[in-house]
């Protein structure tokens, strides 16, 4: 499985993230805080209140509440659209109860914020974006439209028209912030687990093909010694049998099962068995062989070793390290010009291999961020297209990488371009997956 078709199977759902069960539980939590503070204003401090509309209000979110879970359950996620409609309603009646209890001078204002933080976290933009005009439009008529703050019989209560202002602008000011930087928090987070699950998804497929060609490694070598059964006995009845269609029949059966000797050959050779000397080999062997797939696109692709303390590490051909310093030598390959220098070392203590090309480059900007999902790492061709995608290979590489130990450094060789890759991997961690 490709890594593109690793994204597109994770993102194939539509957006439902919320369970109906969630915004039915916070609003049956908002029902009982509003009836609370109803009850404690009217008669524990003896506030005069209009009840009746009041109760109305409240009546109308438990109906919604009994309506919903009766028709559709707890476990059922709406869609996003659907998820917004409720939460618009949240708003207006949150809005019509202010109405009645002194608009915006009612410090229960800040509820608005509630809403909005909701949609931010689990909703699409445009249904936060929805939302937050919403808002905006209600507290501006609250600011002007509505009932007396509920105070103490026969004491009047009034708020300077500034401060009203003052708790407007506030708010518009709340509700922005929670909007912007929760949704950005919520959309990197949800970005995240989206590259993690197709990294998780291609490694798989990847470690299962491997599975599938041990398998039939497997497969061929049980099946080895009934074949040489079967030639060993069918060569010595043909020297037995004079010639004719019997004879001519024996033939056939030995030059099939001579051909399915050879298919079993084939089959041993797609997963070297655990006694195969190549499962391990030189890190500079290993760079050899991720560089030959690449070698019909036109360009030069060079892997060049520079010999330090001792023999060339042997490290193990694992899924991971495969996958992720293939993905780098791809990527350069990508975007070079004309020319890829892998070049690898070690000492003592360390392995390092620096992958430069001699293309565009990385946007300066961008370079600090680069490992990042879903992120554009290359800069415009000069069509002014954009070559460098979402970045997302880049991130399963450093992920995979990282899982064998190694530090990923990226930076640009000159000031007009040329992207150089460096990993480096504590020696003995490396070498360790080798035994």
């Amino acid at each position: 499985m490709s890594l593109a078709e690793a994204e597109a199977r994770v993102q194939r759902t539509s957006w439902r993230p919320l369970r109906l069960g969630t915004l039915v539980g916070l609003r049956w939590l908002a029902i009982a805080g509003q009836s609370a503070g109803i009850l404690i204003v009217a008669f524990g401090l003896g506030f005069p209140l209009p009840l009746i509309p009041c109760f109305a209000l409240i009546g109308l979110s438990v109906l919604l509440n009994v309506a919903l879970t009766l028709k559709y359950g707890e476990v059922q996620r709406p869609s996003a659209m659907a998820a917004t409609l409720q939460l618009s309603w949240d708003i207006l009646q949150l809005s019509g109860l202010l109405a009645l209890t002194g608009g915006l001078e009612n410090p229960f204002a800040l509820l608005y914020l509630a809403p909005v933080a909701v949609s931010a976290t689990t909703l699409p933009q445009r249904s936060t974006l929805l939302l937050g005009s919403l808002v905006v439009t209600c507290a501006s008529i609250l600011a002007v439209v509505h009932l007396d703050l509920p105070w103490k019989p026969g004491e009047d209560l009034v708020f300077d028209r500034v401060y009203v202002i003052g708790i407007w602008v506030s708010l518009i000011c709340g509700v922005t912030f929670v909007a912007a930087y929760t949704n950005r928090v919520a959309h990197e987070s949800r970005q995240l687990a989206d590259a993690l699950a197709a990294t998780e998804l291609a490694l798989s497929r990847h470690e299962q093909l491997n599975a599938l060609d041990g398998l039939a490694a497997a497969a061929a070598h049980e099946l080895g010694t009934p074949l040489s059964t079967i030639l060993l006995a069918a060569r010595e009845i043909r020297d037995e049998v004079p010639e004719g269609p019997v004879r001519e029949d024996i033939e056939l059966i030995i030059s099939q099962a001579a051909r399915c000797r050879e298919i079993l050959v084939k089959l041993r050779t797609l997963r070297e068995t655990p006694g195969d000397p190549f499962v391990a080999v030189p890190i500079d062997a290993l760079l050899a062989e991720l560089v030959q797939p690449l070698d019909n696109q036109g360009k030069v692709l060079s892997v060049r070793a520079e010999r330090g303390a001792g023999a060339a590490p042997v490290v193990r051909r694992s899924a991971g390290l495969l996958y992720g310093l293939g993905n780098l030598i791809e990527n350069a390959a990508q975007f070079a010009e004309a020319a890829v220098l892998i070049e690898v070392g070690w000492d003592k203590t360390a392995i390092f291999v620096t992958i430069t090309d001699d293309g565009p480059g990385f946007p300066p900007d961008l370079i600090t961020r680069l490992g990042e999902p879903y992120l554009t790492t290359r800069a415009r061709n000069a069509e002014g297209a954009e070559p460098g995608g979402l970045g997302l290979g880049i991130f399963i590489a450093k992920t995979l990488l990282a899982r064998s130990g190694a530090r990923l450094g990226f930076e640009n060789e000159a000031s007009h371009g040329s992207a150089r890759v460096r990993v480096v991997w504590p020696r003995a961690a490396l070498e360790m997956q080798s035994v």
